[in-house]
């Protein structure tokens, strides 16, 4: 993995990264767009990271921390470039991140019929919690 680079996205990585979600990305959000992933950066700049190998885009993560949850989304590999350690390295930058923010634990979003990235959360030592159920409410439109 020495040739995988890590490094935190900036305001210039936007269009390359939406462009990298409709390739490599399973299922859309609604805040998939240039306004979206800018308010992130701008508000979180090391929040969204990147996964380069020969300056080539290869994975994502969004390592959110709002003081109270570590969240863990958009967790994406190139489907060239799976099994080959990007996701748990992108993992272990995300959680490194997290304790040094003092974090606690990770909560991860994850597509329930995404079985691909179940095997890719399990193998990094996350686990379902089937208790818990996600409830949503867009805002606007």
């Amino acid at each position: 993995m020495s040739d995988v680079h890590i490094r935190r996205a900036t305001l210039a990585d936007i269009d390359t990264v939406l462009r990298f979600w409709r390739e490599a990305a399973e299922g859309t959000s609604i805040s998939d767009d240039h306004d979206g992933v800018a308010r992130l950066i701008t508000r979180d700049p090391e929040a969204l990271l990147l996964a380069e190998r020969d300056d080539l885009l290869t994975g994502t993560v969004i390592a959110g921390f709002d003081g109270w949850r570590c969240s863990a989304y958009r967790l994406a590999v190139h489907p060239d470039h799976r099994r080959q350690g990007i996701a748990t390295a992108l993992l272990e930058a995300a959680e490194q991140r997290f304790a040094a923010l003092g974090g606690r634990r990770v909560d991860a979003m994850v597509l329930v019929r995404n079985e691909t990235a179940h095997h890719a959360w399990r193998a990094a030592g996350y686990a379902s919690e089937e208790k818990w159920r996600r409830w949503v409410k867009p805002l606007g439109d």
